[in-house]
């Protein structure tokens, strides 16, 4: 069984592939894919991941589990699924436009909480390229994958402003001590265009 940091670009191009194989068998039918043996055991350790739909105007769709609550095999499932149909931002993804849509993967490692002294310290204890964040206070909590700051160019500090706000947080709240920020680090993988050649990011 393999963990996240054994992960191949091998494997990435199984589970890109396996992403849009499910969520092309359940909008044409209504029906989860059956996965077969092999991928299950090859996949059958607790990790978090997100599975991300991109056309050509940006976005798709965007849903995952940042817990390793779930074995990977079983969570790559439901949030490609979710991603087509349940992202609360967009219509549900109907079949005919997957062949314009590109699957990304990203396989999480835990989320651990970033202890300072200070909060101003958080933009230290934070690498954008290779970070996530979560920011939780209260009820409310928001995540932003590792690619999302590059994406968009920003800095640790303007990372940690919009997972505040993506959290329905004003964008200053990471510096309330109230405040909790966790990181996690993620492996992506992506198709280079609908149907495409499988890359690691």
């Amino acid at each position: 069984m393999k963990n996240y940091n054994q992960i191949s670009k091998e494997d990435g191009e199984i589970l890109v592939k396996t992403a849009r194989r499910v969520v092309t068998e359940y909008l044409n039918s209504r029906t989860k894919a059956k996965l077969d043996e092999k991928f299950e055991a090859s996949f059958s350790f607790n990790s978090g991941v997100f599975v991300t739909l991109n056309n050509q105007m940006g976005l798709r769709g965007c849903v995952g589990y940042p817990l390793p609550d779930k074995k990977l095999y079983n969570a790559l499932v439901d949030a490609a699924i979710s991603s087509a149909t349940e992202d609360p931002r967009f219509p549900s993804v109907n079949a005919q436009e997957l062949e314009e849509i590109t699957f990304e993967v990203t396989v999480l490692t835990p989320p651990e909480v970033i202890h300072v002294s200070d909060t101003k310290e958080y933009p230290s204890q934070i690498k954008v390229g290779r970070d996530g964040l979560i920011v939780k206070c209260g009820f409310n909590s928001g995540i932003l994958l590792p690619q999302v700051p590059i994406e968009y160019r920003w800095t640790e500090e303007e990372f940690l402003s919009h997972t505040c706000e993506k959290a329905g947080l004003p964008k200053d709240c990471w510096r309330d001590k109230e405040t909790q920020v966790q990181k996690f680090e993620g492996v992506v993988f992506k198709e280079e265009a609908p149907k495409g050649k499988v890359v690691r990011e």
